[in-house]
């Protein structure tokens, strides 16, 4: 079944959802939300109407994506959205509740889009491999021209076995690259490690001592954390494992580590928060207080409560431009947006910023697919597109102040 809006009524709605105030997007439009909830198979909204424009003349993109060049021209800032895009997203099944941000995100940056928008459709891949060629194909054959998602592993390998009839942004990344015609956007730990390496580098901090709980957003942080600093003459001095919420005195292991022969430059904490609450006072004890301490978006859970979290002041994680009060484009502060959109709180709220930003993919994917070196900052941070088809993410830097979450000034994202 579907639900479709009639374009006057979607540019009315559009108008409302970014005057002041935004009311979370008049709650992403009222009615076309209600219809995605209802309707779990497919639903459609007609995006707003505008003036067909000569194809574009700028230079053919690179081989490994075609692009529709009947489309109407792109805008000065590189906007050039599809004529029907096609949302392929766990609506029912065990990812329905991770899909559900994700899908409110999207449709928040639908909404807060002024020019001209897409057909949007929804399309339910109930989270399996089946699902999502089913989901796939239906897509297709109703006149999609560009799909964003699956979401899940199993469900965005299913699609990567062959190239791509239209172009697909993938919301997860696969076991396998990702084929011509497509991208893998995901919020990576992979990506979190190499910015994290980066981040030290630029900071002439080399000799990095890793402490890490063994988790698998844990394990692929570090070996990309370890891969850069390789790359660029940075090494790993030591690896400490921490079991546990109250993990066992590291102090003699810490002091030992200064004393290697490489020393420690640096510490990196791929651990959860209330792990590191109990660890930050052992890092003071063996003088590795000073030096710059920086961990994955791990740090960020078991957190929360300033009067804990004092201890954790100056360590510096990676997070999203979004949560840290940057603006997003038309995207409401988050203060705002969570005020009314459950999907939008507490751990929710970085997959409706992830979702956020795959709309903002979707406008801008020939753009940054032409011109490589590109990008655009969305909610999440500062996106770009690399050669095998990943999206890569700059993410923006926070740390504790007071046992509050704060910017990290000297930082990006």
């Amino acid at each position: 079944m579907a639900a479709t809006a009639q374009p006057s009524n979607a540019r009315t709605r559009t108008t409302r959802a970014v005057g002041a105030p935004h009311r979370a997007l008049r709650l992403l439009a009222g009615a076309a939300l209600a219809a995605v909830l209802a309707n779990c198979a497919t639903v459609q909204t007609t995006g707003s109407a505008g003036p067909v424009a000569a194809p574009s003349e700028a230079p053919a993109a690179p081989g490994r994506w075609t692009f529709d060049d009947t489309r109407p021209a792109a805008e000065r800032d590189g906007y050039r959205p599809p004529r029907k895009l096609a949302v392929l997203l766990p609506m029912s099944g065990a990812l329905a509740t991770a899909a559900a941000p994700v899908r409110d995100g999207l449709l928040a940056g639908y909404y807060g889009e002024r020019r001209e928008r897409p057909e949007l459709a929804f399309y339910d891949t109930a989270g399996t491999a089946a699902g999502t060629a089913n989901a796939y194909s239906r897509a297709i054959a109703e006149g999609a021209d560009q799909v964003v998602g699956p979401l899940g592993r199993e469900e965005v390998d299913a699609l990567f076995h062959s190239p791509a009839q239209v172009p697909v942004i993938a919301l997860n990344r696969g076991s396998v690259q990702a084929p011509g015609n497509a991208a893998a956007f995901s919020l990576a730990p992979e990506d979190e490690g190499d910015a994290a390496a980066q981040y030290l580098l630029k900071r002439n901090a080399r000799n990095v001592l890793v402490l890490s709980n063994g988790e698998d957003a844990a394990r692929r942080s570090v070996d990309a954390l370890t891969a850069r600093l390789a790359q660029n003459g940075g090494s790993v001095v030591a690896t400490l494992a921490i079991i546990g919420d109250t993990p066992v005195d590291q102090t003699p292991a810490l002091q030992n580590a200064l004393a290697g022969g490489a020393g420690v430059d640096a510490v990196y904490l791929a651990i959860r928060g209330n792990q590191a609450r109990v660890l930050a006072p052992q890092l003071s004890v063996a003088g590795l207080a000073t030096r710059p301490r920086v961990g994955s978006s791990l740090l960020a859970q078991g957190t929360g409560k300033a009067e804990e979290d004092q201890i954790l002041d100056g360590i510096v994680f990676p997070t999203e431009s979004w949560s840290t009060g940057a603006s997003a484009r038309s995207l409401p502060p988050l203060t705002e947006v969570s005020r009314d959109l459950p999907t939008a709180r507490g751990g929710a709220a970085r997959l409706f910023a992830f979702g956020f930003d795959a709309w903002l993919l979707s406008g801008y994917l020939e753009h940054l697919a032409r011109t490589p070196d590109s990008a655009i900052g969305g909610a999440t941070g500062m996106l770009r597109i690399a050669g095998d088809g990943n999206v890569m993410r700059q993410p923006a830097w926070a740390t504790w102040r007071n046992g509050y979450v704060v910017p990290q000034a000297d930082a990006g994202g």
